[in-house]
Protein backbone atom coordinates (compact mmCIF):
# COMPACT_ATOMS: atom_id res chain seq x y z
CA UNK A 1 0.00 0.00 0.00
CA UNK A 2 1.21 3.80 -0.33
CA UNK A 3 2.24 5.56 2.26
CA UNK A 4 -0.53 8.27 1.82
CA UNK A 5 -0.07 11.30 3.35
CA UNK A 6 -1.85 11.52 6.84
CA UNK A 7 -3.15 15.00 8.07
CA UNK A 8 -4.86 16.50 10.83
CA UNK A 9 -6.15 19.90 11.44
CA UNK A 10 -4.69 20.15 15.14
CA UNK A 11 -1.42 19.94 13.79
CA UNK A 12 0.58 23.16 13.80
CA UNK A 13 1.55 22.94 10.15
CA UNK A 14 -1.41 21.62 9.01
CA UNK A 15 -2.44 25.00 6.71
CA UNK A 16 1.25 24.70 4.83
CA UNK A 17 1.43 20.93 4.34
CA UNK A 18 -2.18 21.07 3.11
CA UNK A 19 -1.07 24.27 0.54
CA UNK A 20 2.01 22.41 -0.16
CA UNK A 21 0.15 19.42 -1.57
CA UNK A 22 -2.84 20.86 -3.10
CA UNK A 23 0.24 23.26 -5.37
CA UNK A 24 0.56 22.63 -9.00
CA UNK A 25 1.94 24.58 -11.48
CA UNK A 26 0.29 24.01 -14.94
CA UNK A 27 2.70 26.12 -16.53
CA UNK A 28 4.73 24.71 -18.97
CA UNK A 29 8.61 24.84 -19.14
CA UNK A 30 10.68 26.76 -21.64
CA UNK A 31 11.43 24.50 -24.20
CA UNK A 32 7.83 23.20 -24.10
CA UNK A 33 6.83 26.98 -24.60
CA UNK A 34 9.44 27.72 -27.08
CA UNK A 35 8.29 24.26 -28.78
CA UNK A 36 4.55 25.41 -29.06
CA UNK A 37 5.16 29.00 -30.12
CA UNK A 38 7.52 28.03 -33.42
CA UNK A 39 4.52 25.34 -34.03
CA UNK A 40 1.80 28.29 -33.80
CA UNK A 41 3.84 30.78 -36.18
CA UNK A 42 5.11 27.98 -38.58
CA UNK A 43 0.88 26.86 -38.80
CA UNK A 44 0.07 30.77 -39.10
CA UNK A 45 2.44 31.21 -41.85
CA UNK A 46 2.45 28.07 -43.52
CA UNK A 47 -1.21 26.85 -43.34
CA UNK A 48 -1.94 23.29 -44.98
CA UNK A 49 1.63 22.63 -45.49
CA UNK A 50 2.83 22.97 -41.90
CA UNK A 51 -0.03 21.10 -40.42
CA UNK A 52 0.92 18.06 -42.92
CA UNK A 53 4.76 17.97 -41.78
CA UNK A 54 4.27 18.43 -38.04
CA UNK A 55 1.45 15.13 -38.40
CA UNK A 56 4.45 13.08 -40.18
CA UNK A 57 6.59 13.96 -37.70
CA UNK A 58 4.44 13.50 -34.50
CA UNK A 59 2.14 11.16 -35.29
CA UNK A 60 3.95 8.73 -37.41
CA UNK A 61 1.25 8.90 -40.56
CA UNK A 62 2.20 9.20 -44.31
CA UNK A 63 -0.02 12.32 -45.66
CA UNK A 64 0.75 13.85 -48.25
CA UNK A 65 -3.03 15.83 -48.66
CA UNK A 66 -4.54 17.90 -46.39
CA UNK A 67 -8.33 16.93 -48.05
CA UNK A 68 -6.76 12.94 -46.46
CA UNK A 69 -6.75 14.70 -42.93
CA UNK A 70 -10.28 15.04 -42.83
CA UNK A 71 -12.44 11.97 -41.58
CA UNK A 72 -15.87 12.00 -43.73
CA UNK A 73 -19.14 11.75 -41.79
CA UNK A 74 -20.17 8.56 -43.20
CA UNK A 75 -17.46 6.98 -40.90
CA UNK A 76 -18.58 8.06 -37.71
CA UNK A 77 -21.95 6.77 -38.87
CA UNK A 78 -19.59 3.07 -39.85
CA UNK A 79 -18.45 3.13 -36.41
CA UNK A 80 -21.43 3.73 -34.64
CA UNK A 81 -22.89 0.87 -36.50
CA UNK A 82 -20.35 -1.07 -35.93
CA UNK A 83 -19.69 -0.78 -31.92
CA UNK A 84 -21.59 -3.49 -30.14
CA UNK A 85 -24.89 -2.54 -29.40
CA UNK A 86 -24.14 -2.59 -25.56
CA UNK A 87 -22.02 0.48 -26.01
CA UNK A 88 -24.20 2.23 -28.48
CA UNK A 89 -26.92 2.19 -25.90
CA UNK A 90 -24.60 3.67 -23.25
CA UNK A 91 -23.37 6.59 -25.40
CA UNK A 92 -27.14 7.04 -26.68
CA UNK A 93 -28.48 7.08 -23.06
CA UNK A 94 -25.29 9.30 -21.87
CA UNK A 95 -25.98 11.73 -24.46
CA UNK A 96 -29.74 11.66 -23.54
CA UNK A 97 -29.02 12.56 -20.35
CA UNK A 98 -26.26 15.11 -20.93
CA UNK A 99 -28.54 16.80 -23.93
CA UNK A 100 -31.65 17.49 -21.08
CA UNK A 101 -29.30 18.74 -18.63
CA UNK A 102 -27.78 21.12 -21.44
CA UNK A 103 -31.41 22.20 -22.42
CA UNK A 104 -31.87 24.11 -19.17
CA UNK A 105 -28.84 26.26 -19.69
CA UNK A 106 -29.76 28.08 -22.66
CA UNK A 107 -30.09 31.99 -21.44
CA UNK A 108 -32.64 33.56 -23.69
CA UNK A 109 -32.99 37.41 -24.95
CA UNK A 110 -34.43 39.84 -22.69
CA UNK A 111 -35.75 42.99 -22.71
CA UNK A 112 -37.92 45.65 -21.04
CA UNK A 113 -39.18 49.19 -21.75
CA UNK A 114 -39.10 52.00 -19.22
CA UNK A 115 -41.95 54.91 -18.93
CA UNK A 116 -40.40 57.32 -21.61
CA UNK A 117 -40.06 54.14 -24.41
CA UNK A 118 -36.60 53.82 -23.62
CA UNK A 119 -35.93 50.24 -24.31
CA UNK A 120 -33.02 48.42 -22.83
CA UNK A 121 -32.28 44.23 -23.20
CA UNK A 122 -30.03 41.44 -24.12
CA UNK A 123 -29.80 39.38 -26.91
CA UNK A 124 -28.15 36.30 -26.66
CA UNK A 125 -26.56 34.76 -29.96
CA UNK A 126 -24.50 31.39 -30.08
CA UNK A 127 -20.99 31.16 -31.42
CA UNK A 128 -20.54 30.67 -35.36
CA UNK A 129 -18.18 28.39 -34.91
CA UNK A 130 -16.47 25.80 -32.34
CA UNK A 131 -13.26 23.42 -32.12
CA UNK A 132 -13.03 20.42 -30.27
CA UNK A 133 -9.61 18.79 -29.27
CA UNK A 134 -9.73 15.06 -28.29
CA UNK A 135 -6.96 12.94 -27.45
CA UNK A 136 -6.57 9.91 -29.67
CA UNK A 137 -5.17 6.70 -30.08
CA UNK A 138 -5.00 4.32 -26.85
CA UNK A 139 -5.65 7.62 -24.27
CA UNK A 140 -9.31 8.07 -25.88
CA UNK A 141 -12.39 9.37 -24.02
CA UNK A 142 -15.80 9.30 -26.18
CA UNK A 143 -17.56 10.83 -22.85
CA UNK A 144 -15.31 13.96 -23.64
CA UNK A 145 -16.92 13.91 -27.06
CA UNK A 146 -20.06 13.90 -25.52
CA UNK A 147 -19.20 16.51 -22.63
CA UNK A 148 -17.91 18.96 -25.36
CA UNK A 149 -19.59 18.54 -28.17
CA UNK A 150 -23.45 18.61 -26.61
CA UNK A 151 -23.49 21.65 -24.99
CA UNK A 152 -21.96 23.49 -28.27
CA UNK A 153 -24.77 22.01 -30.24
CA UNK A 154 -27.36 23.10 -27.75
CA UNK A 155 -26.41 26.67 -27.11
CA UNK A 156 -27.31 26.50 -31.54
CA UNK A 157 -23.25 26.44 -32.67
CA UNK A 158 -23.89 26.37 -36.38
CA UNK A 159 -20.43 24.40 -37.41
CA UNK A 160 -19.06 22.14 -34.20
CA UNK A 161 -15.02 21.14 -35.79
CA UNK A 162 -12.92 17.98 -34.22
CA UNK A 163 -10.14 17.78 -34.21
CA UNK A 164 -8.47 14.19 -33.27
CA UNK A 165 -4.64 12.89 -33.95
CA UNK A 166 -4.55 9.35 -35.07
CA UNK A 167 -0.98 8.18 -34.12
CA UNK A 168 0.53 5.56 -36.48
CA UNK A 169 -3.10 5.79 -38.35
CA UNK A 170 -4.67 3.87 -34.69
CA UNK A 171 -8.27 5.66 -34.76
CA UNK A 172 -10.97 4.86 -31.75
CA UNK A 173 -14.20 3.63 -33.26
CA UNK A 174 -15.73 4.69 -29.69
CA UNK A 175 -14.75 8.27 -30.19
CA UNK A 176 -16.01 8.56 -33.91
CA UNK A 177 -19.33 6.96 -32.66
CA UNK A 178 -19.54 9.28 -30.27
CA UNK A 179 -19.05 12.12 -32.48
CA UNK A 180 -21.77 10.78 -34.57
CA UNK A 181 -24.34 11.08 -31.67
CA UNK A 182 -23.03 14.29 -30.48
CA UNK A 183 -23.58 15.73 -34.11
CA UNK A 184 -20.10 16.80 -34.56
CA UNK A 185 -20.35 18.09 -38.24
CA UNK A 186 -16.43 18.07 -39.58
CA UNK A 187 -13.83 15.56 -38.06
CA UNK A 188 -10.09 16.08 -39.11
CA UNK A 189 -7.30 13.74 -38.34
CA UNK A 190 -4.99 16.46 -36.55
CA UNK A 191 -3.62 16.52 -33.18
CA UNK A 192 -1.25 18.70 -30.71
CA UNK A 193 -0.04 22.25 -31.00
CA UNK A 194 -0.73 22.09 -34.70
CA UNK A 195 -4.47 21.50 -34.21
CA UNK A 196 -4.45 23.73 -31.79
CA UNK A 197 -3.14 26.25 -34.04
CA UNK A 198 -5.29 25.30 -37.20
CA UNK A 199 -8.06 25.88 -35.30
CA UNK A 200 -7.14 29.55 -34.18
CA UNK A 201 -6.28 30.38 -37.19
CA UNK A 202 -7.51 28.72 -39.95
CA UNK A 203 -5.80 26.88 -42.97
CA UNK A 204 -6.74 26.72 -46.48
CA UNK A 205 -8.16 23.29 -45.57
CA UNK A 206 -9.37 23.61 -41.74
CA UNK A 207 -11.63 26.14 -40.93
CA UNK A 208 -10.85 29.03 -38.23
CA UNK A 209 -13.33 29.11 -34.90
CA UNK A 210 -14.18 31.48 -32.64
CA UNK A 211 -13.72 29.24 -29.26
CA UNK A 212 -11.71 25.70 -28.32
CA UNK A 213 -12.85 23.38 -26.16
CA UNK A 214 -11.07 19.94 -24.91
CA UNK A 215 -8.69 18.36 -23.09
CA UNK A 216 -4.92 17.36 -24.42
CA UNK A 217 -1.53 17.05 -23.21
CA UNK A 218 0.90 19.76 -22.16
CA UNK A 219 1.43 20.80 -25.60
CA UNK A 220 -2.00 21.35 -26.04
CA UNK A 221 -2.58 23.30 -22.88
CA UNK A 222 0.25 25.41 -23.91
CA UNK A 223 -1.07 26.05 -27.26
CA UNK A 224 -4.75 26.79 -26.24
CA UNK A 225 -3.44 29.35 -23.48
CA UNK A 226 -1.09 31.14 -26.27
CA UNK A 227 -3.65 31.54 -29.03
CA UNK A 228 -5.98 32.70 -26.58
CA UNK A 229 -7.17 36.02 -27.49
CA UNK A 230 -7.37 34.71 -30.66
CA UNK A 231 -9.71 32.56 -30.06
CA UNK A 232 -11.98 31.99 -26.76
CA UNK A 233 -11.15 28.62 -25.17
CA UNK A 234 -12.71 26.72 -22.00
CA UNK A 235 -10.08 26.32 -19.43
CA UNK A 236 -6.60 25.31 -19.03
CA UNK A 237 -6.64 21.62 -17.01
CA UNK A 238 -5.16 20.60 -14.36
CA UNK A 239 -5.06 16.77 -13.13
CA UNK A 240 -7.60 15.40 -11.91
CA UNK A 241 -8.96 15.67 -8.77
CA UNK A 242 -11.68 14.27 -6.04
CA UNK A 243 -12.37 15.45 -2.55
CA UNK A 244 -14.43 13.03 -0.30
CA UNK A 245 -16.00 14.30 2.83
CA UNK A 246 -17.31 11.26 5.07
CA UNK A 247 -19.08 11.04 8.38
CA UNK A 248 -17.11 8.21 8.58
CA UNK A 249 -20.62 5.78 8.35
CA UNK A 250 -20.12 4.93 4.57
CA UNK A 251 -18.73 1.18 3.67
CA UNK A 252 -14.96 2.25 3.43
CA UNK A 253 -14.79 -0.13 0.40
CA UNK A 254 -16.82 2.55 -1.24
CA UNK A 255 -14.90 5.04 -0.54
CA UNK A 256 -11.57 3.50 -1.20
CA UNK A 257 -12.25 2.92 -4.76
CA UNK A 258 -14.08 6.91 -5.20
CA UNK A 259 -10.10 7.48 -4.14
CA UNK A 260 -8.73 4.94 -6.41
CA UNK A 261 -11.19 6.12 -9.15
CA UNK A 262 -9.16 9.75 -9.71
CA UNK A 263 -5.69 8.28 -8.87
CA UNK A 264 -6.27 5.99 -11.90
CA UNK A 265 -6.34 9.02 -14.37
CA UNK A 266 -2.40 10.13 -13.79
CA UNK A 267 0.44 10.32 -11.27
CA UNK A 268 -0.39 13.90 -10.76
CA UNK A 269 -4.27 13.30 -9.63
CA UNK A 270 -4.98 14.25 -6.58
CA UNK A 271 -7.27 12.27 -4.11
CA UNK A 272 -8.40 13.26 -0.76
CA UNK A 273 -10.54 12.06 2.20
CA UNK A 274 -11.61 14.20 4.78
CA UNK A 275 -13.11 12.59 7.57
CA UNK A 276 -13.80 13.72 11.43
CA UNK A 277 -13.55 9.85 12.42
CA UNK A 278 -9.98 8.83 12.89
CA UNK A 279 -10.96 5.12 13.26
CA UNK A 280 -12.83 5.33 10.15
CA UNK A 281 -9.86 6.99 8.14
CA UNK A 282 -7.40 3.80 9.23
CA UNK A 283 -10.74 1.65 8.00
CA UNK A 284 -10.52 3.35 4.13
CA UNK A 285 -6.24 3.13 4.25
CA UNK A 286 -6.97 -1.13 4.87
CA UNK A 287 -9.71 -1.25 2.13
CA UNK A 288 -7.18 0.76 -0.24
CA UNK A 289 -4.29 -1.53 0.48
CA UNK A 290 -6.75 -4.94 0.65
CA UNK A 291 -8.28 -3.34 -3.21
CA UNK A 292 -4.69 -2.16 -4.48
CA UNK A 293 -4.12 -5.76 -6.36
CA UNK A 294 -7.61 -5.84 -7.59
CA UNK A 295 -6.39 -2.38 -9.66
CA UNK A 296 -5.28 -2.47 -13.42
CA UNK A 297 -3.66 0.95 -12.88
CA UNK A 298 -2.11 0.18 -9.15
CA UNK A 299 1.33 1.44 -10.03
CA UNK A 300 -0.39 4.98 -11.07
CA UNK A 301 -2.83 4.83 -8.59
CA UNK A 302 0.61 4.04 -6.10
CA UNK A 303 2.00 7.22 -7.55
CA UNK A 304 -0.14 9.68 -7.36
CA UNK A 305 -1.85 8.56 -3.56
CA UNK A 306 1.48 8.76 -2.90
CA UNK A 307 2.67 12.10 -4.10
CA UNK A 308 -0.70 14.26 -3.73
CA UNK A 309 -2.88 12.13 -1.73
CA UNK A 310 -4.31 12.54 1.51
CA UNK A 311 -6.81 11.46 4.93
CA UNK A 312 -7.60 14.53 6.56
CA UNK A 313 -8.95 14.27 10.31
CA UNK A 314 -11.16 17.29 11.08
CA UNK A 315 -12.35 18.13 14.48
CA UNK A 316 -15.86 17.62 13.66
CA UNK A 317 -18.38 17.87 10.06
CA UNK A 318 -17.95 22.13 10.22
CA UNK A 319 -14.47 22.18 10.10
CA UNK A 320 -14.89 19.45 7.04
CA UNK A 321 -16.68 22.22 5.44
CA UNK A 322 -14.00 24.90 5.98
CA UNK A 323 -11.44 22.78 4.41
CA UNK A 324 -13.20 21.27 1.72
CA UNK A 325 -14.01 25.10 0.60
CA UNK A 326 -10.46 26.03 1.01
CA UNK A 327 -9.66 23.14 -1.13
CA UNK A 328 -12.39 24.26 -3.93
CA UNK A 329 -11.89 20.64 -5.40
CA UNK A 330 -12.82 19.94 -8.83
CA UNK A 331 -15.02 16.86 -7.48
CA UNK A 332 -16.29 17.08 -4.34
CA UNK A 333 -18.65 13.70 -2.39
CA UNK A 334 -20.72 14.12 0.70
CA UNK A 335 -20.77 10.84 1.61
CA UNK A 336 -22.72 12.16 4.70
CA UNK A 337 -26.29 11.48 6.29
CA UNK A 338 -28.39 14.89 5.49
CA UNK A 339 -25.81 15.95 1.93
CA UNK A 340 -28.25 18.89 1.00
CA UNK A 341 -27.71 20.57 4.02
CA UNK A 342 -23.54 20.24 3.79
CA UNK A 343 -23.90 21.28 -0.17
CA UNK A 344 -25.92 24.32 1.14
CA UNK A 345 -22.46 25.32 2.97
CA UNK A 346 -19.86 24.66 0.10
CA UNK A 347 -18.97 27.60 -1.95
CA UNK A 348 -16.33 26.68 -3.62
CA UNK A 349 -16.39 22.90 -5.72
CA UNK A 350 -16.75 22.37 -9.90
CA UNK A 351 -19.41 19.49 -9.53
CA UNK A 352 -20.97 18.47 -5.91
CA UNK A 353 -21.83 14.81 -5.36
CA UNK A 354 -24.41 14.30 -2.99
CA UNK A 355 -25.49 11.12 -0.47
CA UNK A 356 -23.60 7.98 0.07
CA UNK A 357 -24.68 6.47 -3.58
CA UNK A 358 -23.64 9.35 -5.82
CA UNK A 359 -20.34 7.92 -7.18
CA UNK A 360 -17.75 10.71 -9.06
CA UNK A 361 -17.66 8.00 -11.74
CA UNK A 362 -21.03 8.35 -12.66
CA UNK A 363 -20.81 12.42 -12.77
CA UNK A 364 -17.92 11.42 -15.91
CA UNK A 365 -20.69 9.32 -17.81
CA UNK A 366 -23.52 9.63 -17.99
CA UNK A 367 -24.91 11.83 -14.90
CA UNK A 368 -25.83 14.82 -17.33
CA UNK A 369 -24.25 17.39 -15.97
CA UNK A 370 -20.68 18.72 -17.56
CA UNK A 371 -17.98 16.65 -16.06
CA UNK A 372 -15.23 19.39 -17.67
CA UNK A 373 -14.76 21.58 -14.57
CA UNK A 374 -12.22 23.93 -13.03
CA UNK A 375 -9.13 21.68 -10.97
CA UNK A 376 -6.32 23.46 -8.69
CA UNK A 377 -8.32 25.34 -6.77
CA UNK A 378 -9.92 27.58 -9.87
CA UNK A 379 -13.57 26.48 -8.56
CA UNK A 380 -13.06 29.64 -6.27
CA UNK A 381 -13.80 31.81 -9.71
CA UNK A 382 -14.64 29.49 -12.30
CA UNK A 383 -17.78 26.93 -13.38
CA UNK A 384 -17.93 23.60 -15.36
CA UNK A 385 -18.62 23.85 -18.76
CA UNK A 386 -22.12 24.56 -20.18
CA UNK A 387 -24.18 25.65 -22.93
CA UNK A 388 -23.45 29.20 -21.59
CA UNK A 389 -19.64 28.93 -22.64
CA UNK A 390 -20.91 28.67 -26.01
CA UNK A 391 -23.57 32.29 -26.16
CA UNK A 392 -22.26 35.37 -26.14
CA UNK A 393 -24.35 38.59 -24.80
CA UNK A 394 -25.16 41.30 -26.28
CA UNK A 395 -26.58 45.11 -24.83
CA UNK A 396 -29.43 46.08 -26.44
CA UNK A 397 -30.41 49.84 -26.29
CA UNK A 398 -33.25 51.71 -27.99
CA UNK A 399 -33.69 55.44 -26.43
CA UNK A 400 -36.41 57.10 -27.09
CA UNK A 401 -36.58 60.90 -28.06
CA UNK A 402 -37.75 61.87 -24.65
CA UNK A 403 -34.80 58.68 -23.14
CA UNK A 404 -32.57 60.38 -25.62
CA UNK A 405 -33.13 64.01 -23.82
CA UNK A 406 -32.75 62.53 -20.58
CA UNK A 407 -30.17 60.19 -20.34
CA UNK A 408 -28.13 62.95 -22.41
CA UNK A 409 -27.94 65.76 -19.66
CA UNK A 410 -26.63 62.95 -17.11
CA UNK A 411 -24.51 61.96 -19.85
CA UNK A 412 -23.14 65.43 -20.95
CA UNK A 413 -22.40 66.18 -17.34
CA UNK A 414 -20.75 62.86 -16.85
CA UNK A 415 -18.47 63.26 -20.05
CA UNK A 416 -17.32 66.98 -19.46
CA UNK A 417 -16.22 65.82 -15.76
CA UNK A 418 -14.05 63.12 -17.71
CA UNK A 419 -12.98 65.96 -20.41
CA UNK A 420 -14.47 63.97 -23.26
CA UNK A 421 -16.03 66.64 -25.08
CA UNK A 422 -17.09 65.13 -28.26
CA UNK A 423 -18.58 62.90 -25.92
CA UNK A 424 -20.76 65.26 -24.30
CA UNK A 425 -21.51 67.00 -27.67
CA UNK A 426 -23.05 63.74 -28.63
CA UNK A 427 -25.23 63.23 -26.11
CA UNK A 428 -26.18 66.95 -26.04
CA UNK A 429 -27.10 67.30 -29.92
CA UNK A 430 -30.12 64.60 -28.73
CA UNK A 431 -31.39 66.54 -25.61
CA UNK A 432 -34.30 68.77 -26.64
Amino acid sequence: MPAINRLSTSDADFRQRLDELLAWESVSDDAVFTTVRDILADVRRRGDAAVLEYTRRFDRREVTEAADLEIPLFRLEQALTAIPAEQRKALETAAARIRRYAERQKMDSWQYTEEDGTMLGQQVTPLDRAGLYVPGGKAAYPSSVLMNAIPAKVAGVEELIMVVPTPGGEVNELVLAAAAVAGVDRVFAVGGAQAVAALAYGTETIPAVDKIVGPGNIYVATAKRMVYGTVGIDMIAGPSEILVVCDGRTDPDWIAVDLFSQAEHDEDAQSILVSPDVQFLDRVEESMERLMAEMPRAQIIRTSLEGRGALIQVRDMDEAVEVANHIAPEHLELSVEDPEAVAARIRHAGAIFMGRYTAEALGDYCAGPNHVLPTSRTARFSSPLGVYDFQKRSSLIHCSAQGASTLGRTASTLARGEGLVAHARSAEYRIK
